[in-house]
């Protein structure tokens, strides 16, 4: 088929979240910090702001940039499959972030939505 011609570089996927923020750096710390990611790339536009950076969480990467007046704050929803919900979601919440949808026993596993601090949802599940 057509999309097994597409090219990409290794060690990344074919679609990846972009997220344009206010604080590229504090979402780097949160995605760190509650989902075990790694920091694997930061450029800076200036001495403050960062204008590209990947996290990798497992073999996913999240792009993100701190926003500017040419590119207003995007942000998004991820769906995140963890070992854990309930404790990741604890994690995001000593981080400052917020439930939307408490975490539940559903149909596909345990599964809760949160707000992070920088404006984005994440839909946090775990499968047994």
């Amino acid at each position: 088929s057509a999309m097994d011609q597409v090219k990409f570089p290794p060690g990344y996927q074919q679609v990846m979240p972009y997220l344009i923020i206010k604080d590229a750096a504090g979402l780097s710390a949160f995605v760190q910090n509650v989902f075990h990611g790694k920091e694997v790339l930061r450029e800076m536009r200036d001495g403050t702001r960062i204008m590209h950076a990947e996290v990798k969480v497992g073999e996913s990467t999240i792009m993100f940039a701190d926003s500017t007046e040419q590119f207003p704050p995007c942000t998004g929803g991820v769906c995140i499959y963890v070992e854990d919900a309930e404790e990741t979601v604890s994690r995001a919440l000593a981080e400052g972030a917020s439930v939307l949808q408490p975490v539940t026993e559903r149909e596909y596993g345990r599964s809760g939505g949160i707000s992070d601090p920088f404006g984005n949802t994440w839909w946090v599940t775990s499968v047994k």
